[in-house]
């Protein structure tokens, strides 16, 4: 309800979610029920001592009962991340970089995402049957365990959850991201300080999302800005200062090292430091069972599958390349090879919709969708940071969390990680 010409106000919508009448919140507040009738009518502005007052009435700051119109919002200038057909009134997300904004603009996978969330707790053991296992709730079958106290059976004698589990071309619009080039003006609608206080990351890791709600859960101050692309667009966003940190899984077979011949080629002119995120197993999805019996990816041509790969650029079409060419199958002979994906889970859902029968993924993504898996190797994921944004606060609150016992946790209970150098220095360049 508009106020004056610059103020508007939510207080009657947040009374109403709250179930409290007019009269008692003035009593609360100590103003007459007259008085809250008018603001929310929108024929006076309330005092700053009586803003106050309601909005502890209400359990809520000023700023979420009243706000300035459209008019009055503040603006700043930022460089575009990217490109977007129709810049005027188009979305974004913003963060600091350096000493300039960037924007990111919120379109496609960027403004609709299901993100990993982080675990409250793991199971480690079950009391009902498990297909396949021979467990039953009343302890008889297969396996059965002596039933405990309230009919659920000893735990000791529970089968462990982890023993039952076993039973190159740009992407579109990046060419257009130059940085310094693209500079709009953007209308806030948050608290510049929050802004201020981002971090923004980009990589093709579902871990990264989970690291980055479980950072923010324990700095609720932080916004963790996690951006997707695979490493070597991560690692040309780094170089553009479009993002604070890249995280990399690239094997150079010429060196036999994990990412830092490409950082050492791409940061010609800047110091960046290396940081392991773990190791993690890479290698092919294959359906439940694995039916075609699939073994090397040269089985693939064999056997007729239909495969998918991500893009050129991506550490995992790099791998099925390079495994290609050392069995010696080119790559025109695997069917569907020009079938692309843009991220794990789209190889997962790919195959257990039917759509292919295998594609390149890490041995977490298999558990997680119940899939067959075939190691092809095991790669280093390292997130790399320009030295000169070490410093900043949020890059720190988020590279202090991966020493956290309850991320390295989250890690394991994933699986397919080795976290043991998770959180070391590899590399300065």
């Amino acid at each position: 309800m508009k106020l004056d010409v610059n103020i508007y106000n939510n207080l009657k919508a947040i009374r109403n979610r709250l179930g409290m009448s007019q009269q008692e919140l003035a009593n609360i507040a100590g103003v007459t029920r007259q008085s809250i009738g008018a603001v929310e009518a929108g024929q006076c502005a309330p005092s700053v001592t009586i803003s106050l007052r309601l909005a502890k009435a209400l359990g809520c700051q000023v700023e979420d009962l009243f706000w300035l119109t459209e008019e009055e919002l503040p603006q700043i200038e930022a460089i575009l991340a990217g490109s977007i057909p129709n810049l005027q009134r188009s979305q974004v997300s913003l963060a600091r970089i350096g000493d300039r904004w960037i924007a990111y603009p919120l379109l496609g996978r960027d403004a609709f995402r299901i993100e990993m969330i982080p675990s409250d707790g793991e199971v480690v053991a079950v009391s009902h049957p498990i297909v396949g296992s021979g467990v039953s709730a009343s302890g008889s079958g297969v396996g059965a365990s002596p039933v405990g106290v309230d009919g659920f059976p000893s735990i000791s004698k529970l089968p462990l959850a982890s023993t039952v589990a076993r039973n190159e071309p740009h992407p579109p619009g990046e060419a257009q991201s130059q940085i310094g080039t693209n500079k709009v003006l953007v209308r806030l609608l948050d608290d510049i300080d929050k802004l201020h206080n981002t971090v923004v990351i980009a990589g093709c890791t579902p871990v990264l999302s989970l690291l980055a709600k479980a950072t923010e859960r324990w700095h609720p101050q932080l916004r963790v800005h996690y951006r997707f692309a695979h490493s070597k667009a991560a690692l040309r966003s780094l170089c553009r200062s479009e993002v604070h940190i890249a995280g990399m899984h690239l094997y150079d077979p010429q060196t036999g090292e994990h990412n830092i011949p490409f950082v050492r080629e791409a940061l010609t002119d800047k110091s960046a430091v290396l940081i392991t995120l773990g190791l993690w197993e890479e290698g092919l999805l294959v359906p439940p069972g694995n039916p075609m019996g699939v073994k090397t990816v040269s089985d693939l041509v064999e056997f007729g599958a239909t495969v998918v790969t991500h893009e050129l650029g991506s550490g995992n079409r790099m791998l099925l390349e390079r495994k290609l060419q050392e069995e010696g199958v080119p790559l025109e002979a695997v069917k569907r090879f020009d079938h692309i994906v843009h991220n794990h889970e789209d190889v997962a859902l790919s195959i257990v919709s039917g759509v292919a029968n295998a594609g390149i993924s890490t041995a977490s993504i298999a558990a997680t969708f119940g899939l067959g898996f075939i190691p092809l190797h095991s790669a280093r994921y390292d997130l790399v940071i320009l030295k000169e944004y070490l410093e900043e606060a949020p890059v720190q609150e988020f590279l202090n969390i991966l020493g956290h016992q309850l991320v390295r946790s989250q890690l394991e209970i994933l699986g397919g990680y080795d976290i043991s150098k998770t959180g070391e220095v590899v590399a300065n360049i």
